[in-house]
């Protein structure tokens, strides 16, 4: 092949004189290992000179064999030097006497490789069609090398395509093969082509090894097939870290949290060790289900390690922190974080704005833009979302309009359904129209629900009957939209409209979202349904509690607001059905099995309702407890009959 049609960049390299001559080199076996000293130091201009005055040289004892030119090509590609990796491919195509060694696999592979890591597909490609056209018969570690290349640069498809070449050539695919293949549908991600792949490792003759196993995990997890991954799981001989991470992360992703910590309790007892994406892994877990315990035992461990955590780790604990609603622990590890990353600052931001913290937050922006650091989309919607429930309409319609001329940002569909929806809590329901009649784009369902609950707030009963309208064409399958309109007319005492609201959702077979919450003690999480929880509610403990506690609010000056009950039924039943919401119920509960004053954190799938907030604020009064309530929109910090939210949410 011509160099010329290469085109490869080759640009001007000086290439330094090596420490040790040619001539005190007497054999092959000494140049090798001068060579492999210089790439170990990182002295690759040092090394390349050697190889090529060896070559030119001409000595029967010095000249560069395969093992050479391997040598320097290996510290290439662990240095990502591709200038270096340009001019020794250029001198192996120049070369009359070297050019059979492009047709050797190893070398072809690791060229490949170089290129890939370096980002210049095109040059893969180039090595990888040479030695399809001059081999006699391409191996499976070329095409292995290519796939890979392609997958590490996200063509995923490339990747998968390059592997069915490879058996269509008649090369029979091994454990590298069918992991890269794996790997490659699970970034597509493509379910059917995966389940071809693992039916071929079933017919295989050999084996299949731990990070083959691993890939299929990987796969099926990826692909929403979670009971695939615990049948593999099961079946597999040998399992490694690596394994339960890919089952954790399994759990996680099919929103199987509890059962995420009861894998991380069995990974502890058979003493299987743990890495950082097992720890990242369990971080989030505790972040999503309020798990302090969990997160600050993942936390010792983290301090305990020999190792340096790296940022994601580290971030990974932020969040935790932050989504426990302890600001003050978040803000601690950041500061004695070594190295900090942007999403390090987003994390802490956003942390500050769901706590309802905005001043915190915005003196957290302003440091983070003195560290250097650019704020992006996703620090905009923190401070956006967070100005929206801490009432600072104005001062988030000044950030909003700065996204574009000091940030260089084109506000995207968050963005505009934070501020539709900051406008629309504030009153300001025109103002809001008029954003969404002028967005740049067709606005998303989201949007249209932050208007239908602004007219939820202000009591816009026709312009919500006209939004959910568009809602239902929008969103057919949304509980919450049917449930929102139900409840404006409800407010308004419309029962007959309610009624229809109803008989609709029954006709197109859609059910109401059940209000669960979840309260953690120790390491383990006690969950209520509300309305249910029967068992517990008779008992002779909790009667003892809930009537103390409910003789004490009513002096401190409690009294229930039935008015959050969307039922035609006498005031009486009223009172009965919200004493059973399940925040209630998780309250009690920890009251019972928590020492005195420690403090309680409840987690809770729905919007905590305006009658449970006042219950709340008393409580917390009564029993000298801080509460702290994470719901879909934000936390509330409950303390000496005091909310954090200042009664915006």
């Amino acid at each position: 092949m011509a160099v010329s049609c290469l085109s490869l960049s080759i640009t001007n390299l000086t290439v330094t004189p090596p420490t040790k001559s040619l001539k005190q080199l007497r054999t092959q076996k000494s140049l090798n290992s001068t060579l492999k000293s210089l790439s170990k130091s990182g002295k690759l201009d040092e090394a390349l000179h050697l190889l090529l005055e060896s070559h030119q040289s001409r000595t029967p004892f010095g000249q560069p064999n395969l093992e050479s030119y391997t040598t320097l090509l290996h510290a290439c590609i662990s240095r990502k030097s591709l200038s270096h990796g340009r001019r020794l491919y250029l001198h192996l195509l120049q070369s009359e006497d070297d050019t059979d060694l492009l047709k050797n696999p190893t070398l072809s592979s690791k060229f490949i490789t170089l290129f890939s890591v370096c980002g210049q597909l095109d040059e893969a490609r180039r090595v990888f069609r040479y030695g399809v056209e001059e081999m006699d018969r391409v191996p499976e570690s070329v095409y292995v090398a290519m796939a890979i290349g392609f997958s590490k640069n996200g063509n995923f498809r490339d990747a998968l395509l390059i592997y069915w070449v490879m058996l269509s050539k008649g090369v029979e695919p091994g454990n590298f093969a069918f992991s890269v293949a794996l790997r490659a549908c699970s970034g597509i991600p493509d379910i059917r082509n995966g389940k071809a792949v693992h039916a071929q490792i079933i017919k295989a003759r050999e084996e299949p090894d731990q990070v083959v196993y691993n890939a299929l995990l990987r796969l099926y997890t990826e692909s929403g097939s979670f009971d695939e991954v615990l049948k593999l799981f099961d079946d597999m001989p040998d399992r490694n870290v690596a394994t339960w991470n890919a089952l954790l992360a399994g759990f996680f992703k099919n929103n199987q949290v509890v059962e995420g910590l009861q894998t991380f309790r069995k990974m502890q007892r058979e003493k299987v060790g743990y890495s950082w994406v097992s720890l990242t892994i369990i971080l989030a877990v505790s972040a999503r289900l309020t798990a302090l315990y969990i997160g600050k035992e993942v936390h010792g461990q983290i301090v305990k390690s020999a190792e340096c955590p790296d940022v994601l780790v580290l971030n990974s604990l932020l969040d935790m922190y932050a989504k426990c609603g302890l600001m003050d622990c978040c803000r601690k590890v950041f500061d004695g974080m070594p190295f900090k990353d942007l999403t390090s600052w987003n994390t802490l931001i956003n942390g500050y704005a769901i706590n309802g913290w905005m001043s915190e937050a915005m003196t957290a922006f302003e440091q983070m833009s003195e560290a250097g650091f650019r704020a992006d989309e996703v620090t905009l919607i923190s401070l956006l979302s967070g100005c929206s429930h801490a009432g600072m309409t104005n001062e988030g319609r000044i950030l909003f309009d700065r996204m574009r001329t000091e940030f260089g940002i084109d506000p995207n569909l968050e963005h505009y359904a934070c501020l539709v929806d900051m406008l629309g809590r504030a009153g300001r329901i025109e103002e809001a129209l008029k954003v969404v009649k002028k967005m740049p784009m067709e606005p998303s369902g989201s949007i249209w629900g932050s208007l239908l609950n602004s007219c939820r707030l202000h009591g816009y009963v026709s312009l919500a009957e006209v939004i959910a309208k568009l809602l239902f064409k929008i969103e057919p399958s949304n509980p919450g939209n049917y449930v929102m309109l139900s409840n404006i007319y409800a407010n308004a005492g419309m029962w007959d409209r309610v009624k229809l609201v109803r008989e609709l959702m029954e006709r197109r077979g859609i059910k109401k979202e059940a209000g669960c919450s979840w309260v953690q003690i120790r390491d383990r999480a006690h969950g209520f349904v509300a309305g249910g929880g029967f068992e517990f509610r008779n008992s002779d403990e909790y009667r003892k509690v809930w009537n103390e506690l409910t003789k004490e609010m009513e002096k401190s000056g409690y009294t229930p607001d039935t008015g959050v009950v969307l039922h035609d039924i006498n005031e009486e039943m009223k009172v009965e059905w919200v004493c059973g919401h399940s925040e209630r119920l998780a309250t009690i509960f920890a009251l019972i099995h928590t020492g005195s004053g420690l403090p309680i954190r409840i987690t809770k799938n729905l919007r905590v309702c305006t009658d449970c907030h006042a219950w709340m604020k008393h409580a917390s009064k009564v029993s000298k407890r801080k509460i702290i309530l994470r719901d879909t929109n934000r936390f509330h910090h409950f303390h000496e009959g005091k909310c954090s939210c200042n009664d915006y949410w």
